[in-house]
């Protein structure tokens, strides 16, 4: 399919769907996305089964060629997580520093070998092909949260800065180990030879971190020449991608890479508030990062409910799925309680330990990261359970966007109230 024949598809479906979900049914607008999305798609296959009509099919059979994994790992992730990192309050950041490194590093390396192992007992229950390492690997993908989902869901349905702020950024860094962890694990399916995880985790946090800080202070001085706001954009986004593509072919973290870039240049920027007011009064910049960074959300949570016509339900689909959504809760909240016993009394929002896990549990949304590494697998994974791996992805997705990112900020509230109680000792 032309690629501008394609867009403008995707574009209009944003705008309808946006539209309609605005004056019938109020939804926030990124879960109103991928909700509409998926029902488009359930339409259009029902519709390309029932009837021959040759524009449909043609656009249901591009749908499964488009290189969903290329496009965002190769393409837009690197923006994205810039322009959400970008907007980090340092000064949170700094205060929650010790809850979000435990949730971003512990949690999901705790989930994810967790949810193997619990994934790896259905296996042996139901005699699904699967030995642990494939279990574990399946946990790599739908473990950690998405950093494109939370900051752009979460922020805009009422949660107290400093809570939204763990969040975030436990959802920008983590991403970085659970890519690690998925390498490392497909390497010993694989049998390649990689390096011990913990060595490999260190070299792609301090190679992405290094890589990031190096490059970001050149660039970041060349900004600091101009007085064009145009330019600073320009070499904001030189710096993101030159920064991605290198740490990526050095074998580094290039989402870690990412968010340390956009962290930086945040920092960067704070620190010539003045000059930037003077030079950018009209904050080319900053509104430049926010309008791409809503643009390529509603592409990119349109483009995972349309995918959903390219789906091959597995045999094995009526036990995995509702196994895989159980076993995720599980393993998410065990992850967290950890981290959380470990935090110590500083748990952010003066929560007990049972309200964080819950508020950190339900919050934790996964999103195109997931789907991208689950497609990943195609290459050395068994047909059948390539389309298991695509089956729970999805399923997870759709769970954690539409079902916790709907009720989330009921859970919220029912949290302070709650909290509310139990300091005035009614609870």
């Amino acid at each position: 399919m032309n690629i501008l024949l394609f867009l403008m598809i995707i574009l209009s479906f944003i705008v309808c769907i946006g539209l309609v979900n605005e004056k019938l049914f109020h939804i926030q607008s990124d879960i109103a996305l991928i909700m509409f999305s998926l029902i488009i798609a359930v339409i259009l296959a029902v519709m390309s089964r029932l009837f021959s009509i040759p524009a449909l099919d043609s656009f249901v059979a591009n749908i499964g060629e488009f290189g969903f994994e290329e496009y965002l790992m190769d393409g837009v992730l690197c923006f994205m997580l810039f322009a959400g990192a970008s907007k980090v309050n340092m000064g949170k950041f700094r205060q929650n520093i010790r809850p979000i490194s435990l949730l971003a590093l512990l949690t999901t390396l705790v989930s994810s070998f967790l949810y193997g192992l619990m994934f790896f007992v259905v296996a042996l229950l139901f005699k699904i092909p699967m030995d642990i390492w494939m279990c574990i690997l399946l946990g790599c993908v739908v473990s950690p949260t998405d950093p494109i989902a939370a900051t752009g869901i979460l922020n805009k349905i009422g949660l107290s800065k400093n809570v939204c702020s763990v969040i975030e950024n436990e959802s920008l860094f983590n991403d970085g180990t659970g890519v690690t962890l998925f390498i490392f694990v497909r390497s010993i399916i694989i049998q390649s030879g990689q390096s011990g995880f913990f060595k490999l985790m260190f070299k792609e946090i301090v190679g992405a971190a290094a890589v990031a800080l190096t490059v970001s202070f050149v660039l970041f001085k060349l900004m600091e020449l101009t007085k064009n706001p145009v330019r600073y954009i320009l070499i904001s986004l030189l710096d993101v991608s030159f920064v991605y593509v290198i740490c990526e072919h050095l074998g580094f973290s290039g989402v870690i890479a990412s968010v340390v870039c956009g962290m930086y240049f945040s920092y960067a920027m704070d620190r010539m508030e003045r000059r930037v007011k003077v030079i950018d009064p009209k904050e080319y910049y900053k509104d430049f990062w926010e309008i791409l960074e809503s643009i390529l959300n509603a592409v990119l949570f349109v483009m995972i409910g349309l995918m959903a016509l390219d789906i091959e339900i597995c045999r094995y689909a009526l036990i995995v799925i509702p196994a895989g959504i159980i076993i995720l809760l599980i393993s998410r909240s065990s992850g967290v309680l950890l981290s959380s016993v470990l935090t110590g009394r500083k748990i952010p929002g003066n929560y007990n330990l049972g309200e964080f896990v819950v508020l950190m549990t339900w919050s934790a949304l996964k999103g195109g990261l997931s789907l991208a590494l689950a497609m990943g697998t195609a290459e050395y994974l068994d047909p059948e359970i390539y389309r298991l791996f695509i089956n729970v992805t999805y399923v997870t997705i759709f769970f954690t966007v539409l079902v916790q990112g709907l009720t989330i900020k009921n859970v919220y509230f029912r949290l302070e109230k709650h909290k509310a109680d139990r300091r005035e000792g009614i609870v």
